[in-house]
């Protein structure tokens, strides 16, 4: 046992560590709702993740990285989510759900919606609208025969949530999808014995999405548990805030500040500065409760993942409030007094780590960083997050040179990435940031170029799976771009958002290959065992 990993089986996340091992690991991170296999109905499922993780095995990565799958209403953003707890039911996979073959008109609708695969961005709106339409006629079916299983009994009793979100999204419908601050005065704050009521009135159509949940639920952890047993780790994705519209808030609306909105200062990639309209949370409020909230998110995200993303992780120290319906540079820091932030900080993930039952949970600790932060994450034992392309140090000159962090420099509590949802993919990058581009050709001792060549992306990924972090994860799109047929023609088509702006393009992206034709691929196959096992960056 060295020294490090002697340390991490003390630290607060120890349980973690002992159930990933303290030792490389390697993975690819996924959009899941961008797969397509033969078998989807116009959007990635959730067992299109099967054949992925046979591949990953087959690859000897150990780690399969999943964007959040919470439930958004019509916006396909995951960190926009209506529950802190319910999947997404567009991620059914419609195919394998129970009783199916006693129905054969439903089974052949199936195959009439697989057509919208064919588009090269996922029809969000419209895969939603036939994938419920379908789901109510199949749950008018086979309702009963779920509903009577001591399986899906349990399942209800177990979630307490379940029942707050069936309302919610029971009348919702009711008050034609109109925002919940909109409607009636004894909806938007009934009393417990009005609640009671509501749910015997609605008992059906809520019992509706206990079910929808339950096969998520069903699916989800199934393909968790076919993870494990092919020894990949699923890592999820816990988003820090949630939509003002949503179960949580109507719930709880003590435990959130509606006045304000958070979002990110500007910067120098962001000189406005984002505003992403999630509301505040009230921390007092949350913590008189004994954090039940959040612990019961995080009990529930156990069932699905072995390891989780802490979305943007410095907003527990501190977060960037804007006032309702003001410009972004209108807002600050919220505790305004940056001596609490450290205090902060350490209270909230400390509660997080402890609340993971074993769940390792790894720090996005990206933008501006407060400099408390490296040290807690340290004294946590988490890992915290490094991009290559942001690796830099200050310039200290007046050319303002990009001077990038040598890699034996990283440290090894880390993880390294090339791209992040939220960024171009590499070849975007190099396109549409000439100047770090020229300054990283100049770190590597590379000649630089306007577009970035095969033999240099191969390296840059070669690089990211042998620095010294424990972790390296990059998205699949990353490795699909060293072949020009498994990618689009641009790669302003490969990224999945942009963050602070909203547009059609936002989280539609698909992979131009299907599953099928990535896992039989033999080239992305033997390229990308020599990216992880080569020992030379030269392949």
């Amino acid at each position: 046992m060295d020294e490090l990993e002697e340390y991490l089986l003390k630290a607060p996340t120890a349980k973690g560590w002992k159930r990933v091992g303290v030792s490389s690991h390697h993975g690819i991170n996924v959009f899941l709702s961008a797969l397509r296999t033969k078998k989807s109905s116009g959007i990635g499922e959730l067992l299109d993740l099967l054949p992925i993780i046979d591949w990953c095995s087959d690859l000897k990565m150990d780690v399969i990285q999943l964007l959040p799958l919470n439930n958004s209403r019509h916006d396909p953003s995951p960190y926009n989510p209506i529950s802190s707890c319910a999947i997404n039911f567009i991620y059914l996979s419609l195919h394998d759900l129970p009783y199916l073959d006693q129905f054969l008109p439903l089974k052949m609708r199936i195959k009439e919606m697989a057509s919208l695969n064919d588009s090269q961005r996922v029809a969000y709106a419209e895969v939603a609208v036939q994938k419920l339409n379908w789901l109510g006629t199949y749950i008018q079916q086979v309702g009963s025969l779920i509903t009577e299983t001591s399986e899906f009994k349990n399942f209800v009793k177990e979630n307490l949530w379940l029942e707050s979100y069936a309302l919610f999204k029971t009348l919702k419908i009711q008050m034609g999808n109109n925002p919940a601050p909109e409607w009636p005065e004894k909806l938007q704050r009934p009393s417990k014995s009005e609640l009671q009521d509501l749910c015997v009135e609605h008992q059906t159509q809520m019992t509706f999405y206990f079910i929808m949940q339950f096969l998520c639920f069903k699916q989800l952890k199934y393909v968790k548990e076919y993870a494990n047993s092919k020894g990949i780790f699923l890592k999820g994705d816990i988003p820090i805030l949630v939509s003002r519209d949503s179960a949580d808030v109507w719930e709880h609306p003590n435990f959130f500040s509606m006045d304000l909105v958070a979002g990110a200062p500007p910067d120098a990639y962001q000189p406005d500065g984002q505003c992403w309209g999630f509301p505040i949370y009230d921390w007092n409020a949350i913590e008189k409760d004994q954090f039940k909230w959040w612990k019961q998110r995080l009990h529930y995200a156990t069932y699905f993942y072995d390891l989780y993303r802490i979305d943007h992780t410095v907003g527990f120290f501190r977060i960037w409030t804007i006032p309702m319906n003001r410009p972004c540079r209108e807002g600050s820091f919220l505790p305004s007094d940056n001596r609490i932030w450290e205090f902060q900080g350490t209270h909230l993930l400390d509660m997080m780590i402890s609340s993971s039952n074993g769940m390792l949970p790894i720090a996005e600790d990206l933008g501006t960083v407060p400099t408390c932060v490296p040290s807690v994450l340290l004294q946590l034992g988490l890992c915290g997050t490094k991009v290559i392309r942001w690796e830099w140090k200050e310039p200290q000159d007046q050319t303002k040179t990009l001077h990038y962090l040598p890699y034996e420099e990283y440290p090894r509590i880390s993880l390294t990435c090339v791209s992040t949802h939220d960024t171009e993919t590499l070849k975007g990058w190099w396109i549409e940031c000439p100047k770090e581009a020229k300054a990283f050709a100049s770190f590597k001792k590379w000649e630089f170029h306007p577009k970035l060549n095969h033999s240099h992306h191969v390296e840059i990924l070669w690089d990211s799976h042998h620095t010294p972090s424990l972790f390296h994860i990059n998205l699949l799109q990353e490795y699909l771009a060293l072949f020009p047929e498994l990618v689009w023609p641009s790669p302003e088509e490969e990224r999945i958002n942009v963050p602070g702006t909203f547009n059609s393009n936002n989280w539609t992206y698909r992979y131009r290959p299907t599953v099928e034709e990535i896992v039989s691929h033999p080239g992305l196959k033997e390229i990308m065992k020599k990216i992880l096992f080569s020992p030379s960056p030269h392949i």
